[in-house]
């Protein structure tokens, strides 16, 4: 029961990064995510603060270097630091748990709280933060753990997974010091026997009432339905040409792909970038997509690059009425760092990367008026924009804002045939489950997909193949307990760690204190 040196540390760490990896597209082997820590915990049930930290960048490096690959199209400069920046999240966390462990305290409690609380700062700071590849969302395929994000989100699914695999390991490392000391005649045997037998029950009775919230998913109310249409348009899977680029070729595409629909919808969707200029800035196309909504009585939400007289520049989403009225608009609030804008663009200029994005976004005010919440005659549809719906906090503040369903509108084909556009669809998911609505994944070269309010895929597209996808979608009234109450994990983990912190500081206390009693001898 050593601590294990540094080679079988690189080894572990980096074995539970492999696991954990391939239970994500584009491998999907979600069952590795139950025991994909075990490696990795094992080396922090003993470690120092430093090889604690260490062995958990090595689990991040390989862990994202596989499951964000995707980033790969953007070059060396882009992958190298993403990764290197969410490996450290994990490092963290193996030092918070190593360095409460020298306090004398230790619990799989505290573990699962503090990966969950890691995780969830890796999805907000810095720069907004990026929500992927967290622990739970590996689980989307799987109906308990949709169901179980009903309750406590999808963070909530981690904290589970963590406890589970913490609880777990801390059970055989149990049975194998009973090993060592009937082996060696120790006498501890009855006192470590009674605390496996409680950490075995602890661990009973936490997976049965997690199961069985996840069996028993929050419902909400179905209040009425919604005829969409997605056009996915785009199946070129390369760079456009200039050519491409001046004859608006996609555009053409996805029009071509409209005039094939028949009968009445309620919502006609293009996904971002389907369309290669602004319709209220083209006359021409703003007539051929008025025309699309006339003869299908329907609603089109487009998008478009919209700049405005001052210059700003927004990504923004266009609601068109059947009579050709423009009724809504929303700018995305969460752009992308180094995709939409630069940080830092004069500081950073001696990178000649940066030049692939020469101009920047300006982010969309969280207001009222723009919500992201569209009126389609009373039925009240959320919509995000490409990689807002990886955040649960956007799609939370929809349904509060009234969203009977929500609408993802994508461009995902600068990755490609990656990963990517799968992981993606796994987010959107847990997102649908996490509401209780349903959820259009609407892409301009896949994956689109129809996404029922329990997470359950319905219908879906493959990539780069020209499609139109069409559903009569449910729409839902009513809040889950997570809409409610958000990610509650989050203060739970804090109270966890903060109470662990306060224990062992006060057990040292005690621990240094003199002794009551006569020192004389």
């Amino acid at each position: 029961m050593q601590a294990p040196n540094a080679r079988l540390t690189f080894g572990a760490s980096a074995l539970s990064g492999l696991l954990m990896a391939c239970a994500f597209p584009p491998f999907g082997v979600w069952p590795l995510a139950l025991v994909a820590l075990l490696p990795l915990l094992w080396i922090w049930s003993r470690a120092t603060i430093w090889r604690a930290a260490w062995s958990g960048f090595v689990f991040g490096i390989i862990c994202f270097g596989v499951v964000l690959s995707w980033t790969w199209y953007f070059g060396a400069v882009a992958i190298l630091p993403l990764i290197a920046a969410q490996a450290l999240y994990i490092a963290a966390v193996g030092a918070a748990i190593a360095a409460i462990r020298r306090l004398g305290v230790a619990s799989p409690l505290i573990v699962a709280a503090a990966w969950a609380l890691g995780e969830y700062l890796r999805g907000t700071w810095p720069l907004g933060g990026l929500a992927w590849g967290e622990v739970g969302t590996a689980f989307s395929p799987i109906a308990p753990a949709r169901g179980l994000a009903g309750w406590a989100g999808a963070l909530g699914v981690t904290f589970v997974v963590v406890l589970f695999q913490a609880l777990l390991l801390e059970l055989i490392l149990n049975a194998s010091r009973r090993g060592v000391a009937g082996a060696g005649g120790e006498g501890s045997g009855a006192h470590r026997s009674q605390a496996h037998r409680i950490h075995l029950a602890i661990a009973a009775l936490l997976v049965l009432i997690f199961l069985a919230a996840g069996l028993n998913p929050p419902t909400t109310r179905v209040i009425g339905g919604l005829k969409i249409a997605a056009i996915q348009g785009n199946d070129r899977n390369r760079r456009l040409t200039s050519d491409e680029v001046y004859n608006e070729v996609l555009t053409e595409k996805h029009l071509q792909l409209a005039r094939q629909l028949k009968g009445n919808f309620d919502l006609i969707i293009f996904p971002e970038s389907a369309l290669m200029s602004d319709p209220e800035a083209d006359p021409l196309l703003r007539s051929k997509i008025v025309e699309i909504g006339r003869r299908h009585n329907a609603f089109v939400l487009i998008n478009a690059i919209n700049r405005e007289q001052d210059g700003a520049i927004y990504n923004t989403n266009r609601l068109y009425a059947g009579d050709g009225s423009l009724v809504a608009n929303y700018s995305k609030t969460h752009l992308v760092p180094f995709g939409e804008y630069v940080p830092w663009r004069s500081e950073l200029s001696f990178i000649s990367a940066i030049e692939q994005v020469p101009e920047d976004f300006t982010a969309g005010q969280n207001n009222a008026s723009n919500s992201g919440v569209l009126n389609l005659d009373g039925k009240k549809i959320g919509n995000l924009i490409c990689f807002e719906s990886v955040f649960p906090e956007l799609a939370r503040r929809q349904v509060r804002g009234g969203a009977h369903a929500l609408i993802v509108s994508t461009n995902n084909r600068s990755y490609r045939r990656s990963a990517n556009s799968a992981q993606h669809v796994q987010s959107s998911q847990m997102r649908a489950a996490e509401t209780g609505r349903a959820l259009v994944q609407a892409s301009i070269s896949g994956i689109s997909a129809i996404i029922d309010p329990l997470g359950h895929i319905e219908k879906r597209t493959e990539l780069f193949k020209p499609a139109i996808l069409e559903a009569n979608v449910p729409l839902r009234a009513g809040e889950t307990p997570y809409v409610k109450h958000g990610p509650l994990i989050v203060k739970v983990s804090v109270l966890i760690l903060v109470a662990a912190v306060a224990f062992g500081f006060l057990r040292r206390r005690l621990q240094t204190m003199p002794s009551g009693g006569d020192s004389s001898e």
